[in-house]
């Protein structure tokens, strides 16, 4: 229920993600309740992604380009607010893991 309520915050709020939440709210329900979990797939917005990562893994291009955009947008803050050298290098080491996990997903 927790990710659920932080997928609907991500709605309204532009920096807090929706889709994740949303995933791991889809899991979560597969089992306890599959009706909120056909809702949350049947959504005109947010069903869509969330089946085709549910389905096949894929995200869409556009969602790809965001994420890597806003991963390397927070490392270049961290480098302009002159952040300690250790903490700019393991962020962006995180960052790139992930940035190469998203963009070697299929897109839909």
């Amino acid at each position: 229920m927790a990710a659920l309520a932080l997928g609907v915050i991500g709605v309204v709020l532009p920096v807090m993600p929706t889709v994740p939440f949303l995933l791991v709210a889809v899991w979560c329900f597969s089992r306890s309740s599959p009706a909120l979990r056909a809702r949350i797939l049947n959504h005109p917005a947010y069903g869509p992604p969330i089946r085709a990562w549910v389905e096949r893994g894929a995200i869409r291009k556009t969602a790809k380009l965001w994420a890597v955009l806003a991963m390397a947008s927070g490392v270049g803050i961290a480098i302009w607010l002159g952040m300690p050298v250790w903490l700019i290098g393991t962020q962006a080491a995180i960052c790139l893991a992930v940035a190469s996990f998203v963009v070697t997903r299929p897109s839909r």
